[in-house]
């Protein structure tokens, strides 16, 4: 399969051949993040997530696309360069020669710098984000490597989330990470607008620390869904353990639940939810004393398992459960604010019948009420497709084409798409948890959806633009190679 196959080349600036039309008004940029390199020194890697990071931009202006892309220089990426590649999700020392190493060190490694798996920008800088706190900043033109980005504050973490949500309101952005210790906890932060300091939100102890990727904002809460797939810490003394991968444990005695952290007091309610595991959330909000979080869920930790590169490797992904849109309606109950089970309660409901992942929505309605959901579209033999989900009706609107597997879809809104009007539910602000009498009308999905896709035949990647309404291909713009399938990106408007 093309898409977990080494690339080696870089471009920068290549103009694109267009099929089809791009429309005039966009203009920006597109940059996205994940794995470019499988192997080091022969040695093929163990996971999707051990890729080295490889940045690609896409430059839309005046109904043109402009393409460049660039390997991370890493500390990592010069091991691997080197013949060496560890430290990683799957990939790792193991044996006596982790042993030594831990000996040599004093303690355990310093986590990897590679970097693969979002963007964002913080504080005016653009910086590559991967779940240990070693982010790396970068040129946003060249997308050369500028080294380590630091924060101008003194909160030190063990992991973090590499999805920071924002406010679109308030341009802040939310986060959360995870200390080891005699206690573990769960450390939630606010990143003010334009800044590059972290304030904590909430410190959460947990006995039983859980693996989550991803976080949700709404006007009140920031959303953390703790499933079963617990870390084992004890597994990282181990010289038998490779990887962060082997330290995860499905644990469904220990339950799940919704930690409601509010974004002004820092109180928390923890709310037992069903048991699933979910590595993304698509859009929270409030609903009256509700908070609504869509998720894309799993039955179990076997979507963890199912990325290892050996289980890939068979096209069209037989091996790959498929994730569900799922609707959390969380009524948080009473409790004291403490962090302990609050008595509340989760009803879940599924909101689309077919496999997605990789979910999004335009950046305009997040931490809203809103109505379309979109995603790659899965669970079927010999493509992946595109799906927009409405989130009212239950209706779905999908593209597929035989051979070509699309990745993460990023929405864009035309420049005149405007805010909620007066005439429906909508935006969260309301004093006392009342809903506001305000609705999208038609601007919810008016731009287009940006989508990479690989053509497996062509062994050649591609960009795809679509109408966000109808999903209507308006252009594809061919890459000069095939790109492996990376992970996630954002647009920055320019």
């Amino acid at each position: 399969m093309p898409g977990f196959r080494s690339l080696d080349a870089e471009v920068e600036n290549y103009q694109l051949p267009v099929q089809g039309t791009i429309p005039e008004w966009l203009s920006g940029s597109l940059v996205r993040n994940g794995p470019g390199k499988f192997d080091a020194g022969g040695q093929r890697l163990t996971h999707w997530f051990d890729g080295l990071a490889m940045l690609r931009k896409y430059d839309f202006a005046d109904g043109q696309v402009r393409y460049t892309n660039r390997f991370l220089r890493t500390e990592a990426y010069a091991d691997a360069q080197a013949g060496q590649a560890t430290g990683q999700f799957g990939t790792d020392e193991r044996g006596l020669g982790k042993v030594l190493g831990w000996l040599r060190r004093l303690g355990p490694p310093e986590p990897t710098d590679n970097a693969n798996v979002h963007v964002a920008r913080i504080g005016g800088e653009h910086v590559a984000l991967t779940e240990v706190p070693r982010w790396v900043s970068f040129d946003p033109g060249s997308l050369h490597s500028r080294g380590d980005f630091a924060f101008e504050d003194g909160l030190d973490l063990d992991m973090t989330t590499a999805h920071l949500s924002e406010d679109p309101r308030s341009g802040d952005l939310f986060g959360f990470g995870l200390t080891f210790g005699r206690t573990h906890e769960y450390h939630v932060y606010r990143i003010p607008r334009g800044e590059r300091r972290r304030e904590l939100v909430a410190s959460i102890p947990t006995d039983e620390p859980a693996y989550i990727h991803d976080c949700a904002v709404t006007a009140d809460h920031v959303v953390l869904v703790e499933t079963p797939l617990r870390i084992a810490i004890l597994r990282a003394l181990s010289p038998f353990t490779e990887g962060f991968f082997e330290m995860l444990d499905w644990r469904p005695e220990s339950g799940a639940r919704v930690l409601l952290v509010d974004r002004e007091t820092g109180d928390v309610r923890a709310v037992p939810a069903p048991n699933a595991f979910s590595f993304h959330a698509v859009n929270a909000y409030e609903d009256g004393s509700e908070t609504v979080l869509d998720i894309v869920d799993f039955e179990d930790d076997g979507i963890v398992d199912a990325l290892a590169l050996d289980t890939l490797e068979a096209e069209g992904f037989p091996g790959v459960p498929a994730g569900r849109l799922a609707r959390y309606r969380v009524d948080p109950g009473g409790g004291d604010g403490s962090g302990g089970d609050s008595g509340g309660a989760v009803t879940r409901e599924r909101l689309y019948d077919g496999g997605m992942e990789l979910p999004t929505v335009p950046r305009a309605v997040r931490a809203r009420e809103y109505r379309y959901a979109y995603g790659q579209a899965t669970d079927r033999e010999g493509a992946n497709g595109l799906v927009k989900v409405d989130t009212k009706t239950g209706s779905a609107r999908e593209w597929w084409e035989r051979g070509v597997y699309v990745e993460e879809p990023r929405v864009v809104r035309h420049p005149e798409a405007g805010d909620p009007v007066e005439g429906g539910p909508g935006d969260g602000d309301a004093a006392d948890g009342e809903a506001d009498d305000e609705d999208w009308g038609d601007d919810e999905d008016r731009g287009v959806v940006l989508a990479p896709a690989l053509d497996v035949d062509a062994e050649r990647s591609m960009l795809l633009v679509f109408d966000a309404r109808t999903l209507e291909e308006l252009a594809r713009a061919p890459l000069p190679h095939h790109h492996p399938f990376g992970f996630h990106g954002r647009f920055f408007p320019e």
